[in-house]
Order: C-alpha cells, then sequence, then structure tokens
C-alpha cells in the first residue's frame, strides 16, 4: 500500500521502471544473436583425428624353439710355451698376436754348450767302443787256450764279465749322446699347435730354466673353438633324446645385448652331472670361427634350437600388447578402424614370434603407434612394412 501510494505520487519514478526493463531485455536479445549465428553456422561437432600407425600382415614361416643359456668362449686347446733346457734365449722369432702353425720356430736357447757336451760323450763312446773290441779279442784267445788247459776257467769267466762291463759302458755313452742330440732339438722352440701367440712374456738375452712357471709365451687355438654355456636341468631329457636319435643341434651364439649374431656352429656334448647349486647343466658347442669373432674367455649369449615348426603363423614382437586377460593385438577391419584380438602366443624366433590361435594369415595388426590405440580407434597407415 505504502509503494503505491508512493508510485502516484511521483508518475515520473513509474516511467523509469518500464524503461530500465525495456532495456534490459533487449540486450538479452541483442546478446543471444551471436551465439545462435554461430552454433547454426557451424553445424555438428567435427570427427576426431585418424591416429598414425604401422601395420604388418600375419604371415608362415619355419619357426625354431631354441633354449637359451650364457656362455663363455673356451679353446679347444691352450698351450704355455716353456723352454725344456737351461741356458740364454738368443732368438725370439714370433710378433706377439701372430697367428702361427704347428712346428714353427718361435724361439732359440743357446746350443753351444750342449754342441760341446755332445762332442764329449761321442769320444767317450769312442774309447770304451774300443776297449769292448779289445776285450772281446781276448775272450776268444782265452776261449781257445781253456780248450787246451793253458788258462784257468776262472780266467775266463773274468774276462766273460769285463767284456760285459764294457758292453754296458758302451751302451750308457750311447745314451747320452742321444740325450744330448734331444737337448740340442730343445733348443729351437717350435708352435705345438696352430693358433695365435699372446704377449711375450720373455725377452731375448735372458737365462731361461726348465722349471720356470711363467713360461715364453702362451698360444691358443681359435679355429675351430669352443662355447661352454648352461641350460635349466628340466630341459636335459629334450637335449639328450635328440643326441640319442643322431641329430645335430645348432647353436647360434650373440653378443651381450642378444641383438648381433657373432657365430653358428653345433653341439658337441652335455655334461654328466647337474649343479646342485644352479640347478643347471653344462654343454659344449663348437665353432668353425673362420671370421675370428669369438674370442677366448668372451661373453655370450648361447642359443640351442632343439626343435623347427614348420608353417607357423607369426608376427612382428612388437605387434603383441598384454592385458590382464593376456595377449592381445590391435587388428585392423575394412574401415580404417582397429579391434582388440585375444591371441594365444607362442615361441619367438628372432624379431618374430608365433601366433597359436587367434589370428589368421594375411590379417593386418598394428606394430608401432599401438600406445595411442584403443578398441574401436580410427587409424592412418604410414607405411606397411
Amino acid at each position: 500500500m505504502r509503494v503505491a501510494s508512493r508510485l502516484r505520487r511521483h508518475p515520473y519514478a513509474l516511467g523509469s521502471i518500464a524503461l530500465l526493463i525495456a532495456v534490459i531485455g533487449g540486450g538479452t536479445l541483442v546478446l543471444s544473436r551471436p551465439w545462435r549465428s554461430t552454433v547454426g553456422a557451424q553445424g555438428s561437432v567435427p570427427a576426431p583425428p585418424r591416429i598414425p600407425v604401422v601395420t604388418a600382415a600375419a604371415r608362415t614361416r619355419d619357426v625354431g624353439v631354441y633354449l637359451k643359456g650364457l656362455g663363455t668362449v673356451t679353446p679347444l686347446n691352450t698351450v704355455t710355451v716353456r723352454s725344456r733346457v737351461d741356458g740364454e734365449l738368443i732368438g725370439v722369432h714370433f710378433r706377439e698376436g701372430q697367428i702361427v702353425h704347428g712346428g714353427d720356430l718361435l724361439a732359440e736357447i743357446d746350443p753351444r754348450p750342449f754342441q760341446a757336451q755332445l762332442t764329449q760323450f761321442e769320444g767317450q763312446l769312442e774309447r770304451d767302443q774300443a776297449l769292448l773290441d779289445n776285450a772281446r779279442l781276448d775272450l776268444k784267445r782265452f776261449q781257445d787256450l781253456v780248450k787246451t788247459d793253458a788258462v784257468p776257467r776262472q780266467q775266463l769267466d773274468t774276462q766273460v764279465s769285463l767284456v760285459h762291463q764294457l758292453e754296458g759302458t758302451v751302451k750308457n755313452d750311447q745314451g747320452q749322446i742321444d740325450a744330448t742330440k734331444v737337448q740340442l732339438v730343445y733348443c729351437r722352440i717350435t708352435s705345438p699347435i696352430a693358433g695365435r701367440v699372446g704377449l711375450r712374456l720373455v725377452d731375448a738375452g735372458n737365462i731361461v730354466h726348465a722349471t720356470d712357471t711363467g713360461g715364453l709365451v702362451i698360444i691358443t687355438q681359435l679355429q675351430p673353438i669352443t662355447v661352454i654355456f648352461t641350460i635349466p636341468e628340466d630341459s636335459i631329457p629334450t637335449v639328450l633324446e635328440q643326441l640319442g636319435r643322431g641329430v645335430r643341434l645348432p647353436v647360434e651364439a650373440y653378443d651381450r645385448e642378444q641383438r648381433k649374431k657373432l657365430a653358428e656352429g653345433a653341439l658337441l656334448t652335455i655334461d654328466n652331472e647337474v649343479d646342485p647349486t644352479t640347478g643347471t647343466v653344462r654343454l659344449k658347442a663348437e665353432f668353425p670361427n673362420t671370421d675370428s669373432r669369438l674370442f677366448p674367455s668372451q661373453f655370450v649369449n648361447a642359443r640351442l634350437r632343439i626343435e623347427t615348426r614348420r608353417g607357423a603363423t607369426v608376427v612382428p614382437t612388437a605387434a603383441i600388447q598384454q592385458s590382464p586377460r593376456g595377449s592381445f593385438v590391435y587388428v585392423v577391419r575394412p574401415d580404417r578402424t582397429v579391434g582388440i584380438r585375444q591371441v594365444g602366443v607362442g615361441v619367438t624366433d628372432g624379431d618374430d614370434v608365433s601366433i597359436e590361435q587367434g589370428l589368421q594369415v594375411g590379417e593386418q595388426v598394428v606394430v608401432e603407434g599401438a600406445e595411442r590405440l584403443r578398441d574401436g580407434a580410427a587409424i592412418a597407415v604410414r607405411n606397411s612394412p
């Protein structure tokens, strides 16, 4: 009542209120027009961009089943060359790191003391041989005189004993000559095996002895060479079965990172006992090593192929994804979208993995860019390796 009476008293206030209401309404209409025009121009919300990926087709190939183990390159033969006589080392005829063959001259010991000794023993032999010849002549005379009782029987027996003694002396002299000749041969130190010469341990001019423990040099055979590696004891029956059937089991040697193949060889044998501390058994494989890529005591990763599965379905290892439900791949659909497909993964061979179930040959799977995908995502294929 009071407000109404006030408005009647002031007619200009009523007009002001009406004008204010009109201005506010007009502003609202003006502000609403740009929004409506924008929505009308844009229409529907645009589709998200396609995700770039790299794909590959599932294919068939022969897949090897491997047993893997850590191994060490071990030479078939390692020889420490030592002097077998005492004397001065007057010559070294090898270069450090040189490849030598069996019988190659490596070093020489001064032979002059042994040559002088040989001359002495040869002279002693000639003297004792002359005494023996004279004793045999006397023995023949005594045998004739005994028949006529010209000399006693005891004198004949003494002469027979003297001849035997001189025969033993001559034989001993010959033995000394032969031993000295052997020592002269030992003055020329030759390589007992073919292999690579290590660092020189003694220089020329030093006095060496047959009892020296260090030796002159170490020779290691490089071709062929072996790798000793271990596998779990649970795999022993499989390996023994293949060896019992006379199957040649290939072995591959890889570097420390298992990326570069160093050599290919074959299994030689399996050890006769299991290491109880590790539950593994040692195996020895032989490699031709014609390119000398395997080096003694080098660490390698060995792969023993025990089986080959023919015509297996394979995809690149990068295509396999993991989830709480197991392994899966992103399969490319005809409409250029992807779908999740659960697969059964088999053995891995190089960059490929075999698929036991869930995928057909020829189907395209994503091998790069899968981290941004989800089921039903649209893709754009960059290239197909």
